[in-house]
């Protein structure tokens, strides 16, 4: 499905009404943090910016739906059109004062992601990829945009890994997959959430995994890591951000990966 670039341009500047709003609370003495009942945090600063999609999106775009991590679906009735926002990724960082957090923006189309956005002003990077449009980085440096590729590592023995959270693995009976896995790969490091998909689409990691994921946290990577020429699914192997799980690759190591770690 082709992308209406007005739906591309719409994301991207609410990456620029979420970067405002978290750039300006970052570091603050005075941040707010309350804790849901899942026991993850959530800002004041994830809450505003949600606040200010919704805004946005109900003028702009009033016969969406829109689903977000903090208030949940408001769904349009015949739409088949849906906004899926995490405004802040990366909560536990942010409020810690660690650069790693970003702002996800993604657009689903009859169930297909067509627009991606991830925006992570302290790192001074903004990811973006539209459907058939390719994917695309700025590095804040003020050139032009540079497009994305995965790399063309083709065996394990060579590969970075990324993975999160070992508890989680642990938790779900897969750690010695994952040990498995990390051994017949070259490095592993922790990038952790959004960043290390983005990692895998600029080339410089290979294979990233998550085990316990919401959609909010992948459907704008699953289209930026696919249109730079990885492949990215649940780890039954399903094209999908709504697995509960994840892995993406630079598309080459994807089968090798998941003979070890699927499902």
């Amino acid at each position: 499905m082709a992308t209406d670039p007005d739906d591309l341009a719409l994301a991207l500047e609410l990456a620029d009404v979420a970067d405002s709003i978290t750039r300006e609370w970052f570091g603050a003495a005075d941040l707010k943090v309350e804790t849901k009942p899942d026991m993850t945090p959530v800002s004041e600063a994830d809450t505003a910016v949600e606040r200010a999609f919704r805004h946005r999106l109900a003028a702009a775009r009033p016969g969406d739906s829109i689903l977000g991590e903090e208030y949940g679906s408001a769904s349009a009735p015949g739409s088949s059109r849906r906004w899926i926002v995490d405004p802040i990724d990366g909560t536990k960082n942010y409020v810690r004062g660690i650069p790693v957090w970003g702002t996800l923006i993604a657009l689903q189309e009859d169930e297909e992601t067509t627009v991606g956005v991830v925006s992570a002003p302290a790192l001074h990077r903004r990811w973006w990829a539209s459907n058939g449009g390719g994917a695309h980085v700025d590095d804040g440096e003020g050139g032009p945009a540079g497009e994305l590729r995965v790399s063309a590592v083709g065996e394990l023995s060579d590969a970075q890994l990324s993975v999160s959270e070992l508890e989680d693995w642990e938790r779900l009976g897969r750690l010695d997959a994952v040990l498995e896995l990390s051994r017949r790969c070259a490095r592993t490091r922790g990038f952790g959430d959004f960043w290390q998909y983005m990692l895998v689409a600029e080339g410089a990691v290979d294979i990233a995994l998550e085990p316990a994921v919401s959609v909010w946290d992948l459907a704008a990577p699953l289209v930026i890591v696919e249109e730079a020429g990885g492949r990215f699914t649940d780890l039954g192997g399903r094209v999908t951000a709504d697995g509960g799980d994840a892995i993406g690759s630079n598309g080459l190591l994807h089968e090798a990966a998941l003979a070890i770690i699927g499902r």
